[in-house]
């Protein structure tokens, strides 16, 4: 009888892989982390704070047995990244989750900075340079392996802000006052990781490279506001805000054998927002 293809028996698996997730030590780049791992990859959680990566990758060895590294990286820095690289050798799946958004010293400089007609360009451009111009860099120097190699997979985390725009009535206060509005910048940032996503699966698929987006849906974290929690829970089909680890089996899939065909595409898990 012929032999069943190891492929089709363990689509989703991920032993003998190496992985590198950028902004692993933010809310959900630890939990991109944990599902490659726990899928059996080789994993370099990689961030500007290379001790919180070092202590993430510490507690993942001791819980999963996992092989994981923690590694200091500016994504805006090609050397930096040059640097990870050589230390990776072989890269097989590259996760771009490093970016930045909006974060305001108190409520006033919020409300007052963050309405478009006054929104500082100076924040506009360093949002660009780091979630558009350092997913670009991430994606050409380490993606240079994967081309060596004829095979690889990039998931750049975009948002479903990057495909409709921000329903500013979600950061309203139950008296009507305006506590926030959600800036120009992220959006405008994500939706290029979208377009961008697609340029290079056109790119780089006839030489075995997948590119594909994942888009999470709004994360539930700590310090939200109750009314907002409430009002995004009610603005979603499912009920409620995601969690951290909801966005885990997704990253697999694209990072797998199991996603094989699947390139150039967008994998929204927003328990529905964008459907209505």
């Amino acid at each position: 009888m012929p032999r069943p293809d190891d492929r089709a028996a363990a689509p989703f698996s991920l032993a003998g892989k190496v992985a590198i997730v950028t902004g692993a030590a933010g809310l959900l780049g630890r939990e991109h982390v944990r599902a490659l791992a726990a899928a059996g990859a080789t994993v370099v959680a990689a961030d500007l704070d290379g001790g919180a990566c070092e202590a993430l990758a510490a507690r993942l060895r001791t819980e999963l047995g996992a092989d994981v590294h923690g590694a200091a990286v500016d994504i805006t820095v090609p050397e930096s990244l040059e640097r990870i690289a050589a230390a990776a050798g072989t890269v097989d799946v590259l996760v771009n989750n490093a970016a930045i958004n909006d974060r305001f010293a108190d409520a006033d400089e919020a409300a007052a900075l963050s309405r478009f007609e006054s929104y500082p360009v100076e924040r506009f451009r360093r949002m660009l340079d780091v979630n558009v111009t350092g997913m670009f860099l991430a994606s050409q120097v380490l993606g240079r392996r994967m081309l060596g190699a004829g095979r690889g997979s990039i998931i750049n985390i975009a948002s479903t802000y990057g495909m409709v725009g921000p329903d500013q009535r979600l950061y309203r206060r139950p008296d009507g006052s305006q506590a926030f509005w959600k800036s120009p910048a992220y959006p405008a940032s994500k939706g290029a990781v979208l377009s961008f996503t697609r340029f290079l699966a056109a790119t780089w698929g006839e030489r075995g490279v997948r590119v594909n987006s994942l888009s999470p849906g709004g994360v539930a974290e700590e310090g939200q506001e109750p009314f907002f929690v409430a009002e995004y829970a009610r603005r979603t089909p499912l009920g409620r805000m995601a969690r951290p680890h909801d966005f885990a089996g997704a990253l697999v899939f694209l990072a797998s054998d199991a996603s094989a065909y699947v390139t150039g595409a967008n994998l929204v898990v927003d328990g529905g927002w964008t459907a209505w």
